[in-house]
């Protein structure tokens, strides 16, 4: 039986704050916490019968389990509609070492991406398109948030995401390594010559790429609107965005 000490620590966790403090996030549903659980031990798990009794097997003696009906799950969950299992997992277990920027491969950048959904989102999007580092300004969402957890769909455990100031990474990546973002300015995007290797920068959902990232652009890149000359959207939600841009990243020539 899990404890009104325990919920209200687990629900703490909700707050950033707290979060860093305890070094833990939360991650729910089966999904994600089954990606998660590939990569990491969690630290409780919270959970239905039937998902006990088909995951005991897996389950390390060090993670506290509590069984519990759906009812008491609804009062530890941040989600509207609980899905069987809520874990707790150490966020140590899955921050990325401080190695030297990959230049051989295609990175992300995010330049103050405020909205955890669009954060997961992207993390996702990096997952599948085979990105595995994406670096985020300081002002960038907190990774940790349960929202961005759950809008990973469990991405979030193979996908390193770093914080750091976007200005000094770029001005350390070798003359010439070429450093794209969409700007309303830019070129066509399915005119642009991507690279194998590469960084990707995205903006702020409101102001885009700010200016001082945006000098340091080697390529601005434009996604057009169709059908030119028609009134449509004012712009694309930066997650779509992302996807977009790595697709064509993926499929240049």
């Amino acid at each position: 039986m899990i404890s009104k000490a325990k919920i209200k620590f687990i629900r703490s966790l909700e707050q950033k704050k707290y979060r860093r403090t305890e070094r833990l996030f939360v991650a729910e549903g089966p999904k994600v916490v089954s990606d998660i659980m590939k990569v990491v031990t969690p630290v409780i798990v919270v959970a239905t019968s039937d998902w006990i009794n088909s995951h005991r097997n897996s389950l390390p003696d060090a993670t506290e389990l509590y069984e519990v009906d759906h009812d008491t799950l609804c009062k530890v969950s941040f989600l509207q509609h609980p899905q069987h299992v809520i874990a707790v997992f150490s966020q140590d277990s899955l921050v990325p070492s401080q190695v030297p920027f990959d230049t051989r491969a295609l990175s992300l950048a995010l330049d103050g991406v405020q909205d955890p959904g669009n954060l997961g989102t992207i993390i996702r999007i990096a997952d599948w398109f085979g990105i595995k580092n994406i670096y985020c300004s300081l002002d960038t969402a907190d990774v940790w948030n349960p929202k961005v957890v759950q809008a990973t769909m469990g991405s979030i455990a193979r996908v390193a995401v770093r914080y750091q100031p976007l200005t000094e990474l770029l001005d350390t990546l070798p003359p010439g390594f070429p450093i794209y973002g969409t700007m309303l300015d830019g070129d066509d995007i399915s005119e642009t010559k991507f690279n194998s290797c590469g960084i990707i920068v995205m903006g702020n959902e409101g102001n885009g790429i700010s200016p001082e990232i945006a000098r340091r652009l080697t390529h601005r890149v434009l996604i057009p609107n169709f059908p030119k000359g028609e009134p449509t959207a004012d712009s694309l939600n930066v997650a779509i965005a992302t996807a977009i841009t790595c697709f064509v990243a993926r499929n240049a020539k």
